[in-house]
């Protein structure tokens, strides 16, 4: 009778699943937008999350045989070359005897993280699980004898965060990929024959992840080396999909996937039209590495994640717990100190959209649309010492205004496209405070181009590039990593007075290639000189324009191509 039961119900499960309209997907990329939207829901309001790379790697801390090794911690092993048999015998030292994961948890938790992603194997193949595939794992080849995984899943279970792991698909351990000379592993090469045999340990691998942890997300990196190629992303993805229909996907199987990880940079404009998260390193290294103190600041961190948030993103921000288990009091101290100012003002992180202006000279600003109206979180980093407040654009007026810190409603006035808001002298908070407006419907937005000055001069800075491609991005005021030969950015702005312009760009060059300069119909190409590190003004070539909005293009030209950093175009009349 048990057994009738049992097959009744199993039957009932198997109809249940195939009446599902992601049951009878054979590409589980191609999912109906609503589907898609209910899956990250969770992931979109969570705004804020831990990244923790502990593994192997946390036992030398970047010493191997008494000397400093350059670089990342959890990179030891390639970085100072260490063969895979000497590498496997710091298993004997890794006992992580202090390891508390309900407090990693509470850490996370105080601090306004909504889910923790953990590495389950990095690139040196070491398992921080039980896995049956291998061995080579802390369940059975340490002291510690147990599943760390296990544990602080079932401690973020209890306290309501959202358990995540990551997974290294490149493995210097395993035998079935080699280095490619003298212990350097990175990237490695498949042994002829032998790439289903590690396809195959992947899919065990990934399949125990998900049926022993119930992840949220599954983070993927090492996806680089060139015998992993889109389709077997494809294939993975799809694969774990199959086993868990609403797990999130982050997009290193060869770019396939749910959501952008551009890692250590923010941005300048987020990356509209998609899921993004930043991952980003509180000091210089992802695994825990004793020599590295160059921590960043509570200011940078909160200003990061603010600025993260109102471009649509996520930030996935890490710690290095050391061999013993313990999270590094520095990492502690500052999450403590993101805490306190997200007890304040969360509501403008979590649940937010990007801002609707462009730029803003003060600060960020967040959005939430409530019932028929929608909120504006302007987060001021340059509280105006005079008590005025400006938001540029905003052509819709408010219905209210209030200081978030304490909900004591302020006054605003309107002045031609800016809304003033009235706000006291000093600021709530050094580093961040913030200022509530909430307008009715959709707010209206002027979104001013760069136009001419008062001599008719046109300055486009590098923020406001639009930059396309897979690596070229702004940062830190300049265009940078514009390695690839077909990356180009390009840069929209306004016309008033018409005439002839000389094109002139503050650039960077190391070498002289070639760009090609694109406006409308006219183009040009110009050789950048060498400048060695520094920045130099250059002339480019000449433009000559009608009034009206024009876009101008930069592209390289592809023979000969080296990388170049911009800062800035000028447009000067040509007298």
């Amino acid at each position: 009778m048990k057994r009738s039961i049992q097959a009744i119900f199993a039957v009932v499960c198997a109809v249940a699943f195939a009446a599902q309209p992601w049951a009878q997907a054979k590409d589980w990329l191609n999912e109906p937008k609503e589907q898609k939207d209910a899956r990250m829901h969770w992931w979109r309001r969570a705004r804020f999350g831990m990244f923790i790379h502990w593994g192997l790697y946390a036992v030398p801390a970047g010493i191997w045989k008494g000397k400093e090794i350059r670089g990342a911690g959890e990179w030891i092993m390639n970085n100072a070359r260490i063969p895979r048999h000497e590498y496997e015998q710091l298993t004997n030292l890794f006992n992580p005897v202090k390891y508390n994961p309900d407090e990693w948890v509470r850490i996370a938790k105080r601090a306004g993280m909504k889910y923790i992603v953990i590495t389950s194997k990095h690139h040196d193949g070491f398992c921080m699980f039980n896995t049956k595939a291998t061995d080579y794992n802390i369940v059975k080849a340490t002291p510690y004898h147990k599943d760390v995984l296990k544990m602080l899943s079932e401690a973020c279970k209890r306290q309501g965060i959202r358990f995540c792991v990551y997974y290294s698909i490149m493995d210097w351990h395993h035998p079935a990929q080699a280095p490619n000379h003298d212990h350097v592993y990175n990237p490695t090469r498949i042994l002829p024959g032998r790439k289903q045999e590690y396809m195959d340990y992947m899919k065990t691998q990934l399949k125990e992840l998900i049926t022993q942890y119930d992840p949220g997300i599954l983070w993927f990196d090492g996806g680089w080396p060139s015998w992993f190629t889109r389709e077997d992303g494809v294939e993975i993805y799809n694969y774990v999909r199959s086993l868990k229909p609403d797990i999130i996907i982050n997009n290193r199987l060869k770019g396939v996937g749910d959501y952008g990880t551009p890692e250590q940079h923010i941005p300048a404009t987020g990356l509209p039209g998609q899921d993004w998260e930043t991952c980003m390193t509180m000091n210089r290294t992802w695994g825990y590495k004793k020599t590295d103190n160059n921590w960043k600041s509570p200011e940078t961190l909160i200003r990061n994640l603010v600025d993260i948030v109102s471009k649509g993103g996520n930030y996935l921000l890490n710690i290095g717990p050391t061999a013993e288990g313990l999270i590094p009091q520095a990492s502690v101290e500052r999450l403590e100190a993101m805490g306190r100012w997200i007890d304040i003002y969360g509501d403008a992180i979590y649940g937010t959209h990007a801002s609707v202006f462009p730029r803003l000279s003060w600060g960020r600003c967040t959005t939430k649309t409530v019932g028929n109206r929608t909120r504006l979180y302007l987060l001021v980093f340059n509280w105006p010492t005079n008590g005025r407040l400006v938001v540029p654009g905003l052509l819709t007026d408010p219905v209210s205004a209030w200081l978030m810190h304490n909900g004591k409603s302020v006054s605003w006035a309107r002045k031609g496209q800016d809304v003033v808001v009235m706000v006291p002298k000093q600021a709530p908070d050094p580093i961040c405070s913030a200022v509530v407006l909430e307008v009715p419907g959709k707010p209206k937005v002027l979104i001013p181009l760069p136009t001419q000055d008062k001599t008719g001069r046109v300055t486009l800075h590098a923020i406001d590039a639009h930059c396309y491609g897979r690596h070229v991005r702004y940062r830190s005021g300049r265009i940078t990593r514009w390695d690839r030969n077909h990356d180009w950015i390009s840069w929209e702005f306004k016309i008033v007075r018409p005439g002839t312009f000389t094109v002139e760009a503050e650039l960077s060059s190391p070498s002289t290639p070639k760009i090609k300069v694109v406006c409308g119909n006219q183009s040009f190409t110009a050789q950048c000189p060498k400048t060695g590190r520094g920045f130099r003004k250059i002339t480019l070539g000449t433009l000559t324009l009608r009034p009206g909005k024009h876009t101008l293009e930069i592209h390289p030209v592809p023979q000969g191509w080296k990388p170049i950093e911009i800062r800035s175009l000028t447009l000067t009349p040509v007298q």
